[in-house]
Order: C-alpha cells, then structure tokens, then sequence
C-alpha cells in the first residue's frame, strides 16, 4: 500500500516521500497517527498544496521537541521492581513506566515515544531512545533495580548482584579451604596413630622377654 508521509517516519522516509508499507500497518499506525494519507492523486495534490504550511508546523513542533530534549538528555530514571537473586524482574519495564518515570521528573513525554526494541527484563543500567520528535532523538538511562540502595550503587558502576555473587563464592571458598585444613590435621592425626600403634606393637615382645 503507498502512502505519503506527512512528517519524517523513522526508517520508511522524509515529509512528502511516497512509500510502499504493509495495509496494516498504514491503517493500524501511520494513518491513524496521521502521519501519513493514501496515495491518491487527490491526496497527493492536496498535500502540494499545504506543503508550506506543514513544513512550517513540522519546524514549530520540532523547536519544542529540542527544548524538551535539552532537559532529558543523557538523563536517568529509576524504576523500582522486584527481580530474582539472578537479577530476573518479576515483570518486565515498559515504555509506559519509563514515560511516567520521566513525567515525574516534569517532562511531557507520550509513551509512543519510548523507544524499546522489547521490554526490560533485568535489573542494571539501560539504554533508551526517547523520540521527542520524528528528527530530535536523544538517549537516556533507565536504572532499574530492586531497591534505591541498589540503584545508587549501580548510577556508581557498580553492581550489587556481582557483589553477592563474590561474597558467595569467597565463602564457597573459605568452606572448601576449612574442609582441607581439616582434612590434612585428620589425616596427621591419623598418621600420628599408626606410629604410635606400631611403636606399641614393637615394643611389646621386649617387655614379655623382659618379664620372662
């Protein structure tokens, strides 16, 4: 189906390009959204003729769209969940939490225009693409963790489910290092024992000669 794009669409073209996309799609989003018509000749002349005039709201829209975009660049939220030992969220983070996350901190973001390919699974520090306008994009990080706590020790590079994986290991460690010691004093023990059994056994036809 060929429509013709009413602003930039991200990897199908520019304003007033004519494209070729699948009928769902141009009816469940781009037409919709309006952000595309049908490409009829009817359309099409139509469209020429309001050239300048969406040219110029596109330019508005997208002077505004920068000046959210100032705000939130290289930004950060933090999103709350609860997630396994493994880091494994009971859940997942979606655009709409990230959206409201940044709402919060008093930008105006829809939650169309945060840009996951699929939604957060796992605690730790994201990437994510807000589209404030089709041609402003800019990126912020959504710190997802199981506490506040956490969540600060990760905004430092650090990462708590690391930490608890070491201090497991280390006592691992410690338990196998206990069981050796522990082994080679049984063993000396041991040795210590069939010396002295030995010694008692040799010494005790000298003592019946001796008492004979």
């Amino acid at each position: 189906m060929e429509v013709i794009l009413l602003e930039r669409v991200e990897k199908l073209g520019q304003m007033g390009e004519v494209v070729n996309v699948k009928p769902g799609f141009a009816r469940n989003y781009l037409l919709p959204q309006k952000k595309a018509l049908r490409a009829t000749p009817e359309n099409q002349k139509n469209f020429e003729s309001r050239r300048g005039e969406l040219e110029t709201a596109n330019a508005e829209r997208r002077t505004e769209a920068e000046k959210v975009a100032d705000n939130i660049a290289n930004s950060s939220v933090i999103l709350v969940r609860q997630a396994s030992e493994a880091g494994q969220l009971y859940g997942s983070v979606r655009p709409i939490d990230i959206a409201n996350a940044l709402n919060e901190q008093g930008a105006r973001i829809d939650r169309t225009k945060v840009k996951l390919t699929e939604p957060i699974k796992l605690v730790g520090m994201h990437t994510v693409r807000i589209a404030v306008h089709p041609e402003v994009v800019v990126e912020i990080t959504a710190n997802v963790a199981r506490s506040e706590g956490e969540a600060t020790l990760q905004a430092q590079g650090k990462s708590l489910i690391d930490e608890e994986a070491e201090d497991s290991t280390a006592g691992y460690e410690k338990i196998i290092d206990n069981e050796d010691e522990y082994s080679e004093s049984k063993a000396e023990a041991d040795g210590e024992d069939t010396t002295s059994h030995s010694e008692d056994e040799n010494s005790t036809p000298q003592q019946e000669s001796q008492v004979s």
